[in-house]
C-alpha cells in the first residue's frame, strides 16, 4: 500500500515540475516577443505613420494574442488530462484498498496479485504466525501463557476473575456478545458455502455448534477455535478463525474423526479406597456406558488396601464386561510424578492419547471429547483448567442435608472456583510426553512435578492449550499437609487447603461469626427487655 502511495506522489511531483517549466518557457517567449527591437529589426515592422503601419501592427498583435490563447488552451487541456489521470490513480488506489480488505476476509487464495494486497496479506499472516496458530512459541514461565476462555451458545467460561465477576456467565456487554456471535456466523457461512461443502453435506446451523475457545493477545488479535458436530457420530468439524484487529479471516478448516481415538486414563493411587470407589462409579457411567473408547491404568503404591482396590476393578470388569484396564503395583512411598511416568511408559500399543487424572476428579463424556479435540501429536497439548468444588459442609451448612453429588456439580461463584494454579490434569499424546522427557522423578510427595512438566512444554515448539472446561471437576476432600514436605511444598499445600474451603464471602462469614452471634444475642436481649 505504501509503495502505491509513494509512486503516486512521485508521479504528481514530476507533473507539477513540468507545468512550472512550461509556464516559464511561455513567459520567456512572450517577453522576447514584446521587447522593443533594434533599428534593423524595426525596419521589418510596419511603421505607424505608414499607410499600412497601423493595420499591420494590429494584425501582428492579433496574431500574438491568438498564439497566447492557443498556449493557454493547450495548458488547460494538459491540466484537465492530469486531473483525469489523477482521478484514475485515486480510483486505482481505492480499489487496491478494497481488494486487500476483501482478500483478508476471503483468505489468501482469493486475493489479487497486486503488491499492495500482497503486503497486507503478508502482515496479516505474520500476525497469525505470532499468535500460535500453526506452531507454539517458547515461553519463559507458566505465567506467560495466555489462557483461552471457552464458550457455548449460552455461556462464557472465563478465568479472569474478581469480586464482581463469575466463573460462568452470559455475556452482558453487547460488544462481547456480538463478537462471539459474529465468529459463529462466520464459521457457519464457511461450512455452508458451495465451495467448501460437499453435495451430501447437511446445512449447518447454530444447533450444530458444540463449543468454542478464544483468547485475545493485545499485540496480535483474537484467535477462535470453533467445534461443530460432523456428518457422522464421533465426527466433528473444527474451524480456526483469527481477527487481527481488523476484518476476521479464515485460517483453516478441518474434518476431525475421533471414532478411533482411544484415551488412556492414568490414575496414581495409594490407599483412599472410598475415593476410588466413587471414581469408578463415575468411570463406569461416563467411560464405559457413554464413551466406550477408554483404557484405564491404575498405578498403585504399596500393599496396604491394594486388594480392596483390585477388587473394585475386578467387580467393575465383570459387571460391565470391561477388559480395557491395567493394574501396576509399585513399592515405596507415593510419588504422583513417578506413578504417571510409569503408567505412560508401560503402554505397549501405538501412540495413544494420555489423560493424567487424580482419584478425586469427576469428568463428563463431553470433557473426553474436548480432550481429544484439543490435542494433536507433535503439535498440541491440552492443559484444562478444572472447576474446584468448595467444602459442601460449608456451602450447604444452612440446608437440612447436603444434596447428591450430581446436584453439587454446578459452576457458580458460591460453589467453587477455577483452579488456575493447578496443572495436574492434562491431555497429551504419549509420543510428546516421551519426547519432552516425562516427569522429574526426583520430586517426591505432593506438588511440583506437574508445573515442571508444564514448563517444559512451554519451552518447546508445541502449542499449549489452556482453558477452563465445564465438564471437569475437582471434588472437595479434606487436605492434609504432612511434615515430611519441603517448606515450599508445605506452603503450596496450605495455600491450596485454604482456597478449597469456601468463597471469599463465606470465609468472611466464618471469620466474623462470633461478632454476628454477639449482635444477634444483643438484639434478642433488647427485644425481650421491651416485652417486659
Amino acid at each position: 500500500m505504501m509503495m502505491v502511495r509513494r509512486g503516486l506522489l512521485a508521479w504528481i511531483s514530476r507533473v507539477v515540475i513540468l507545468l512550472v517549466l512550461l509556464c516559464c518557457a511561455i513567459s520567456v517567449l512572450y517577453m522576447l516577443a514584446c521587447t522593443p527591437k533594434g533599428n534593423e529589426e524595426q525596419l521589418g515592422l510596419p511603421r505607424a505613420n505608414s499607410p499600412t503601419g497601423k493595420e499591420g501592427y494590429q494584425a501582428v498583435l492579433q496574431e500574438w494574442e491568438e498564439q497566447h490563447r492557443n498556449y493557454i488552451s493547450s495548458l488547460k487541456r494538459q491540466i484537465a488530462q492530469l486531473k483525469e489521470e489523477l482521478q484514475e490513480r485515486s480510483e486505482q488506489l481505492k480499489n487496491a484498498q478494497y481488494h486487500a480488505s476483501d482478500a483478508a476476509v476471503l483468505g489468501p487464495d482469493q486475493g489479487a496479485p497486486e503488491k499492495a494486497q500482497a503486503d497486507l496479506l503478508a502482515f496479516l499472516h505474520s500476525q497469525v504466525d505470532k499468535a500460535e496458530v500453526h506452531a507454539g512459541v517458547k515461553l519463559a514461565t507458566e505465567y506467560a501463557a495466555v489462557p483461552f476462555d471457552s464458550f457455548t451458545l449460552q455461556k462464557v467460561y472465563q478465568l479472569e476473575m474478581g469480586l464482581t465477576r463469575h466463573p460462568e456467565e452470559k455475556p452482558v456487554r453487547k460488544d462481547k456478545r456480538d463478537e462471539l456471535v459474529e465468529a459463529i456466523e462466520s464459521a457457519l457461512e464457511t461450512l455452508n458455502s458451495p465451495a467448501e461443502s460437499s453435495p451430501n453435506q447437511h446445512s449447518y446451523t447454530t444447533s450444530d455448534f458444540i463449543e468454542g475457545i478464544y483468547r485475545t493477545e493485545k499485540d496480535k488479535g483474537t484467535l477462535y477455535e470453533l467445534t461443530f458436530k460432523g456428518d457422522h457420530k464421533h465426527e466433528f468439524r473444527r474451524l480456526v478463525l483469527f481477527r487481527p484487529f481488523g476484518p476476521i479471516m479464515k485460517v483453516k478448516k478441518e474434518k476431525l474423526n475421533m471414532a478411533y481415538t482411544l484415551i488412556n486414563i492414568i490414575v496414581p493411587l495409594a490407599k483412599r479406597v472410598d475415593k476410588f470407589r466413587q471414581f469408578m462409579q463415575n468411570f463406569r457411567e461416563t467411560c464405559i456406558q457413554q464413551d466406550g473408547r477408554i483404557h484405564l491404568t491404575v498405578v498403585y503404591f504399596g500393599k496396604e488396601e491394594m486388594n480392596e482396590v483390585k477388587g473394585i476393578l475386578e467387580n467393575t470388569s465383570k459387571a460391565a464386561n470391561f477388559r480395557n484396564f491395567t493394574f501396576i503395583q509399585l513399592s515405596g512411598e507415593f510419588s504422583r510424578g513417578k506413578g504417571l511416568d510409569v503408567g505412560a511408559r508401560f503402554w505397549k500399543g501405538g501412540n495413544v492419547l494420555l489423560f493424567f487424572c487424580d482419584v478425586d476428579i469427576h469428568f463428563t463424556s463431553e470433557f473426553l471429547n474436548t480432550c481429544r479435540l484439543n490435542t494433536q501429536p507433535g503439535k498440541k497439548v491440552f492443559y484444562p483448567v478444572l472447576f474446584s468444588q468448595y467444602n459442601p459442609g460449608i456451602i450447604y451448612g444452612h440446608h437440612d442435608a447436603v444434596p447428591p453429588l450430581e446436584q453439587q456439580l454446578v459452576i457458580k461463584k458460591e460453589t467453587g472456583f477455577w483452579r488456575d494454579f493447578g496443572f495436574g490434569m492434562t491431555c497429551q499424546y504419549r509420543s510428546d510426553f516421551i519426547n519432552i522427557g516425562g516427569f522429574d522423578l526426583d520430586i517426591k510427595g505432593w506438588g511440583g512435578e506437574d508445573v515442571h512438566l508444564y514448563r517444559k512444554y512451554l519451552h518447546s515448539n508445541l502449542i499449549v492449550v489452556r482453558t477452563p472446561v465445564r465438564g471437569l471437576f475437582h471434588l472437595w476432600h479434606e487436605k492434609r499437609c504432612v511434615d515430611e514436605l519441603t517448606p515450599e511444598q508445605y506452603r503450596m499445600c496450605m495455600q491450596s487447603k485454604a482456597m478449597n474451603e469456601a468463597s471469599h464471602g463465606q470465609l468472611g462469614m466464618l471469620v466474623f461469626r462470633h461478632e454476628i452471634e454477639a449482635h444477634l444475642r444483643k438484639q434478642r436481649q433488647k427485644t425481650s427487655s421491651k416485652k417486659t
